[in-house]
């Protein structure tokens, strides 16, 4: 093999010489066609790793918000008894038992410590302005001393776990005298 004569190392390697550089076309082609398809496939995986990426991140918010209102529930049924107790303490309180008044409110006392170290929040808006995604309004009454809108009286507070609404605060809500809002 001459190594100075390009033409007869190109035809002992079989490669056929089409340029005046002494590159082939096919060969000029071939590599045209890697470094596209390495280009793909550098995109790909970019792709694959932007989509891995998003999946972790979802992944750790859906998390997150699984662990923050898992006890959802549960809390709702707390809450029913919290009002039970909040009952007794209203019923008992000019009577004669003052031992079992105590009691029952030492355990409401409990129970809302209970309820803060999970995150139940409770809603008790009397004199602030009534707020529809957080209250209910079971009546509207007029009032001379309160401006429009302004919550009266708490019928029964409202309750929310780690942020969002367990139960809306249902409210006496001030109109404006002449029925008028």
């Amino acid at each position: 093999m001459n190594a100075n004569n390009p033409s007869e190392a190109a035809a002992e390697a079989q490669v056929p010489i089409d340029s005046p550089t002494g590159e082939s076309t096919d060969a000029a082609d071939a590599l045209a066609a890697a470094q596209a398809k390495a280009q793909e496939n550098w995109n790909a995986y970019l792709r694959a790793v932007a989509e891995l990426e998003n999946f972790r991140k979802r992944s750790e918010r859906e998390l997150d918000q699984a662990r923050k209102f898992a006890i959802e529930r549960f809390a709702q049924e707390l809450v029913t008894v919290a009002d039970a107790l909040e009952a007794a303490i209203a019923s008992a309180a000019g009577g004669p038992d003052r031992a079992h008044l105590e009691g029952v409110q030492a355990t409401l006392r409990q129970l809302y410590r209970a309820f803060e170290k999970v995150g139940i929040q409770i809603i008790d808006p009397a004199g602030k302005p009534f707020d529809p995604s957080w209250h209910e309004a079971m009546v509207a009454q007029e009032s001379a001393e309160a401006a429009p809108d302004t919550i009266l009286t708490v019928v029964q507070k409202g309750y929310s776990l780690n942020g969002r609404l367990l139960r809306p605060a249902r409210v006496v809500v001030s109109r404006a005298p002449g029925g008028g809002r």
